[in-house]
């Protein structure tokens, strides 16, 4: 599914930050890269609010109060669409793992679509051109793994208890107990497949992360300022402590 509205809310950032660089290469002024954040996170652990609460926290720290910042979840797919110029039909496809192997050669055998490792490899560089931006938090994908070698990155791993996030579930998608725990478990299960298949590695090895939060010990505003403190302190030229 594409998520127009906060899309149309992430081409404000991408819309300053390509004026900003311009600025930069036109006249040599200094162009402050700003930190990318990365969040990988358990289904229901509540990334999302985190994100918007933390870009909050890092705002009113801001040594320059007129910069954007950008979330990137699942909006991040109308972002690889536009950036490749790809059919708006392969969104079904950039999701994290939700087309089988048999299902993805077919439709590269009859050149439906692209095949999931040509259009991994348009995440990932897509995630990179973001990265490289900075002010902003990129949410799931392999994120972490992508910019491990960027020097502007905080990684994050997000997670709950399974009764809490359930709970999450069942009130953000009006889902009852038993179909909110399905839901976890099938999404749980493909991001996990995903990291694997594409990156070889597991999501859940803390050794991955600068910050693993357990979201049910944390208001949504605890999590997002002890991100945001490590963030403040890793960049202290941009913010103020």
């Amino acid at each position: 599914m594409l998520v127009t509205g906060s899309y149309e809310k992430a081409k404000q950032y991408l819309e300053s930050r390509t004026k900003d660089f311009s600025d930069y290469t036109s006249t040599k002024s200094v162009f402050e890269q700003g930190p990318c954040i990365t969040i990988s996170r358990e289904t229901g652990s509540g990334a999302g609010e985190v994100a918007e609460s933390l870009i909050e926290y890092l705002k009113s720290r801001s040594k320059t109060q007129s910069v954007n910042w950008g979330i990137f979840d699942r909006n991040l797919i109308e972002k690889i669409i536009e950036d490749h110029k790809l059919p708006k039909s392969v969104a079904d496809y950039l999701s994290e793992d939700k087309t089988s192997f048999i299902r993805s050669m077919m439709n590269e055998i009859f050149g439906i679509h692209p095949s999931m490792l040509n259009l991994v490899h348009k995440t990932t560089r897509t995630i990179l051109n973001l990265a490289r931006m900075g002010n902003v938090i990129i949410i799931g994908r392999g994120a972490n793994l992508i910019t491990k070698r960027l020097e502007n990155v905080f990684h994050v791993r997000l997670v709950a208890p399974l009764e809490k996030r359930i709970q999450t579930v069942m009130k953000y998608y009006d889902l009852n107990d038993t179909e909110a725990q399905n839901f976890i478990k099938k999404e749980d299960q493909a991001r996990t497949r995903y990291v694997k298949k594409y990156f070889n590695l597991d999501p859940c090895n803390p050794d991955q992360y600068h910050l693993v939060i357990n979201t049910g010990l944390f208001t949504t505003s605890e999590a997002a300022e002890i991100i945001g403190t490590q963030v403040v302190r890793r960049f202290p030229e941009q913010f103020y402590s």
